[in-house]
C-alpha cells in the first residue's frame, strides 16, 4: 500500500481491532478492485482527514449567524466557506449545505415548495428516475401526489416531450422534476421549462448523478435554462463525500423556504464534519483540472459504450451522454444482472444490477446492469482502459462458468489496478 493505513487507524487497531479488520478489508478491496458502479467514486486524503474532524464534536443547529449554541466561531466560517464554493461551482445564489444526503435534499425539496397533496412529475422508476421521486415504496409518496413521464422509444433515449406536456396540463404539477438515476442521456431542460411556464409550476432539478459533471461545464446547465432549484448529492461525480445539497439559481423566497424545510423541518444539528468534507471537495473541483476530469469521464463512457455496441449488447437509451450505461445483458448474453454482478465481482469488477426500461423480472433479479466511469477515472484510466475493461466485462459474462477464464482475467483486473492505484491528492 502507498499509504501507510495501519498507522491512519493505529487508534481503532488497539482499541476495535474487530472493527480495524473490516477498515482494512474495504481498503483492500477498493485498492485491489475496478469500481465501476456510477454513483461511487473515491475521495482525496485531504476529504477524508475533514470528514473525520474535530468537527464531528460540535452541534450547531441553525446556519452561520444564527445558532441555537454556542461557541460556532469555526463552524460558521467553514461553513460560509462551503457555501460560497457551491455557489460558485453552479452559478446559483444561494446554497443550503446541510442535507445529509440526496434523498433528504430532495425531500426537504417537497417540503419547501409543496404542501400535502400536491403533485410532481417526475421521471418513472422503471425508465431511470429515483425512488424519492415517488416509487410506490417511499413514504414521501403517502404525501404528495406523483404523476410520471417516461422514455418515447427506449432504444434511443427521447424523452416522450408532448406526453410529459398532456400530464402537466392534466394534473397541473407544482413541480416538474427533471433528473434520474439510471438515464444515460442530456435532457431537454429548455422543453421543461416550457412546460412548466406554461402550468406554473417549479422547475427542480435533481442532479445527483452528473453534479460533478455540471460544475465542471461538461455537461448542461439546468439553471442556465432558468432553473429554480438543483438538489444534488456531493459524492458519485462530484467526487466529495457522501451527502447532499440543495442550490437555489436566483430567487430569494425559494432559498428562505428551503432553509426552513432543512433546519427545523427535516433535520436537527447538521453534520459538521461532513460540511467541512465538502468544502474541502468543493475546492479541488473549482481547481482547472476538476474539467479534464470530468472530461475524460465522458470519454471513457463512449470507449465503453463502443465496445458494448460492437458486440452487439443491447445499451438502454441506445448509448450515454454522460457518465453512465445500462446494459440488457439478460436479451444480449443470456445472463441476468444479478449474475452479472455477482461474476463480475468475482475477477474484480464492482457494479450493480438494474431494471431495465418496462423490465420483465423482477427488482432483485432484473435484466440489467449499470455501470459507470467516475472512479476509475479518478484512478488516471483513459480510453484504453475503458475499452479493455468492457471486453473483459463481455468475456466474463460470456464465460460466467469457466473458473480457468474468470483467473487469467482476474490477474488482468489486479495487473491494471497496480498500475492505475487510487490517488491520495486531486490538485
Amino acid at each position: 500500500m502507498s499509504h501507510d493505513y495501519e498507522k491512519e487507524y493505529e487508534a481503532i487497531k488497539a482499541q476495535d481491532p474487530e472493527i480495524y479488520e473490516t477498515l482494512i478489508g474495504e481498503e483492500e478491496r477498493e485498492r485491489t478492485g475496478i469500481e465501476l458502479i456510477p454513483s461511487e467514486n473515491y475521495v482525496s486524503m485531504a476529504t477524508r482527514e475533514a470528514m473525520g474532524s474535530v468537527f464531528t464534536n460540535k452541534y450547531s443547529e441553525g446556519y452561520p449567524g444564527r445558532r441555537y449554541y454556542g461557541g460556532q466561531e469555526f463552524t460558521d466560517a467553514m461553513e460560509r466557506i462551503a457555501i460560497d464554493r457551491a455557489k460558485q461551482l453552479f452559478k446559483a445564489d444561494y446554497a443550503n449545505v446541510q442535507p445529509l444526503g440526496g434523498a433528504a435534499a430532495n425531500v426537504a425539496m417537497y417540503f419547501a415548495l409543496m404542501s400535502p397533496g400536491d403533485t410532481v412529475l417526475g421521471m418513472d422508476l422503471s425508465h431511470g428516475g429515483h425512488l424519492t421521486h415517488g416509487h410506490p415504496t417511499t413514504e414521501i409518496n403517502q404525501v404528495f401526489n406523483f404523476v410520471r413521464y417516461k422514455m418515447k422509444d427506449v432504444d434511443t433515449g427521447e424523452i416522450d416531450y408532448e406526453a410529459l406536456r398532456e400530464v402537466a396540463l392534466e394534473h397541473k404539477p407544482k413541480i416538474i422534476l427533471a433528473g434520474f438515476s439510471a438515464y444515460s442521456r442530456e435532457l431537454d431542460y429548455a422543453k421543461f421549462k416550457e412546460i412548466a411556464d406554461e402550468v406554473g409550476a417549479y422547475t427542480v432539478a435533481d442532479v445527483a448523478h452528473i453534479t460533478g459533471l455540471i460544475a465542471a461545464g461538461v455537461v448542461k446547465n439546468p439553471f442556465d435554462f432558468g432553473f429554480d432549484v438543483m438538489t444534488m448529492t456531493t459524492h458519485k461525480s462530484l467526487r466529495g463525500p457522501r451527502g447532499g445539497m440543495i442550490v437555489v439559481r436566483e430567487d430569494e423566497g425559494i432559498a428562505k423556504k428551503i432553509n426552513k424545510a432543512v433546519f427545523p423541518g427535516m433535520q436537527g444539528g447538521p453534520h459538521m464534519h461532513q460540511i467541512a468534507a465538502k468544502a474541502v471537495a468543493f475546492k479541488e473541483a473549482l481547481d482547472p483540472s476538476f474539467k479534464d476530469y470530468a472530461a475524460q469521464i465522458l470519454r471513457n463512457a463512449k470507449a465503453m459504450e463502443k465496445v458494448f455496441l460492437d458486440a452487439n449488447v443491447r445499451l438502454m437509451a441506445g448509448g450515454t451522454d454522460n457518465h453512465l450505461l445500462l446494459a440488457d445483458v439478460h436479451s444480449s448474453l443470456d445472463i441476468t444482472g444479478a449474475d452479472a454482478e455477482r461474476v463480475l465481482d468475482e475477477v474484480g469488477i464492482t457494479l450493480n444490477k438494474n431494471m431495465i426500461a418496462d423490465e420483465p423480472r423482477t427488482a432483485m433479479e432484473p435484466s440489467g446492469i449499470r455501470f459507470g466511469t467516475p472512479a476509475m477515472t479518478t484512478r488516471g484510466m483513459k480510453e484504453e482502459q475503458a475499452t479493455r475493461l468492457a471486453e473483459i466485462m463481455i468475456e466474463v459474462m460470456q464465460s460466467k462458468d469457466d473458473a480457468d477464464k474468470k483467473a487469467e482475467l482476474q490477474k488482468e483486473v489486479q495487473a491494471m489496478c497496480e498500475q492505475f492505484p487510487v490517488p491520495e491528492k486531486f490538485v
